[in-house]
């Protein structure tokens, strides 16, 4: 009884260690050539990127038609590459190679090792997870940078990837898009499979130069999405003009169509970002979920590409905040602190709710991505209704502000718009009238 009882418990562990061992064997990635054209192979079948950058709310991102998603880093590596294993999602795994204007020295050897062995660890251990796609290793290292042995770093950790991982592709990442940065990705760092771009208002003129430029092998493009904060209109105070979330719709519907007709010149897919909310310039720039994590307005256009079908529920439309002094959002709206002032949506947003707010301008924005701190609502009395209007205070406080109006309706989609507006003194009160009572005494 036993004996027997043992041999249970020996199959047992047997039974899960096999488990363990299937569970941990990679699914192969290739680029192949077909009639000239590089595209990715996965599990010997072709698969085009579907993705966006981003680590939460992965099961809102398979509903909406995604297959991959892109990290920077590798914290919570092993907790992501699960739980998209878990869903049917593949991972870019982003190895974030140090930056030159955040102190790296790429003279400095002990430096340089160090980096490769800690990034040499990541690939032992992560490259037979199933679902990983390719190793992202470098990202915008090219940004304000000078020292160009950078590139020698990222081809040291691509090499090695390529000699103890034969499943995965190697990429790296540049910002834009830049004749001498392929030129010495070509030249510097040949074990790079795949050139990934980060562009926004210029994705269309990257499509169209890669080639020109001379890259030859397969590519994506790993961030786009909106006009960026540096490519659009300005106040004269400065503030840069935010798109509405309608007119990001239809950049994220217009590229997307851009990138996708480019897999038959060997683009292998892309990645929208962001698939989440932070704070860069505006609170809502670059998020394709709101503060709460409901998808907005571009999250439709992701869903029209990756799905190839119209969106069943979409999200409201919002395309522009109008003032009484002009109905044109680019335009200069100055008010005086402490007086009433109203604004209002010029169209009906449907059945939605409705939020008001001001914020201050950001000023403490920052470069490639790097941390903002949240913004806090200013508290001014606010009326808003009946119907598309809002009437509030200016802040007491001169200086920049932007209101900002948000819909949720039914489907738990959201839409936004924000206006920017400055504050300048409060008028002088006229004394006209106490000199007419002075002179009015009997």
């Amino acid at each position: 009884m036993f004996r027997s009882g043992c041999l249970w418990v020996v199959l047992v562990v047997f039974l899960c260690f096999n488990k363990i061992q299937l569970k941990a064997q990679p699914v192969h990635v290739q680029l192949v050539q077909d009639s000239g054209v590089w595209r990715m192979e996965r599990a010997g079948s072709p698969y085009y990127v579907r993705g966006a950058g981003g680590q939460v709310h992965l099961p809102l991102m398979v509903e909406c038609g995604a297959n991959s998603l892109r990290t920077w880093g590798i914290e919570r590596a092993q907790q992501i590459l699960d739980s998209a294993h878990r869903l049917g999602l593949t991972v870019m795994l982003g190895m974030w190679m140090g930056h030159e204007r955040h102190g790296f020295d790429y003279d400095d050897p002990v430096a340089v090792r160090e980096q490769f062995l800690h990034f040499a660890s990541v690939i032992d251990r992560f490259k037979a997870h199933p679902a990983l796609l390719c190793w992202g290793i470098g990202n915008e290292v090219d940004l304000f940078y000078t020292n160009i042995k950078v590139w020698d770093a990222i081809q040291e950790v691509a090499a090695y990837a390529h000699a103890h991982d034969p499943h995965h592709p190697t990429s790296t990442v540049t910002a834009g898009l830049d004749s001498m940065e392929v030129h010495w990705i070509k030249t510097k760092a040949p074990d790079i499979d795949i050139l990934g771009v980060n562009t926004y208002g210029d994705l269309e003129q990257a499509l169209t130069r890669i080639r020109p430029f001379g890259w030859d092998k397969a590519y994506m493009i790993t961030e786009w999405g909106p006009n960026g904060h540096w490519e659009v209109a300005k106040m004269p105070w400065g503030a840069p003009v935010e798109q509405s979330s309608e007119a990001k719709f239809r950049s994220y519907r217009r590229r997307y169509s851009k990138i996708k007709a480019k897999e038959s010149e060997g683009c292998v897919g892309s990645y929208a970002f962001l698939w989440g909310q932070k704070q860069e310039t505006t609170e809502s720039w670059y998020g394709l979920l709101d503060t709460e994590g409901r998808p907005t307005r571009a999250v439709d256009a992701l869903m029209e590409g990756w799905k190839e079908s119209p969106v069943a529920q979409p999200a409201p439309v919002i395309e522009s905040i109008a003032t009484p002094s002009t109905l044109h959002p680019d335009s200069p709206w100055v008010v005086h602190a402490g007086e009433w002032v109203e604004a209002r949506l010029p169209d009906s947003v449907g059945m939605a709710t409705l939020r008001w707010k001001v914020l201050p301008e950001a000023t403490h924005t920052k470069a490639g991505g790097d941390f903002e701190q949240s913004l806090g609502a200013v508290r001014v009395p606010m009326r808003t209704g009946p119907g598309m209007v809002c009437r509030f205070k200016a802040p007491a406080q001169e200086g920049a502000y932007r209101l900002y109006v948000s819909a949720v309706n039914r489907a738990h989609k959201s839409a936004h718009a924000n206006r920017c507006f400055y504050v300048k003194p409060a008028r002088p009160r006229s004394n006209w009238g106490w000199r007419w009572n002075f002179f009015a005494r009997p």
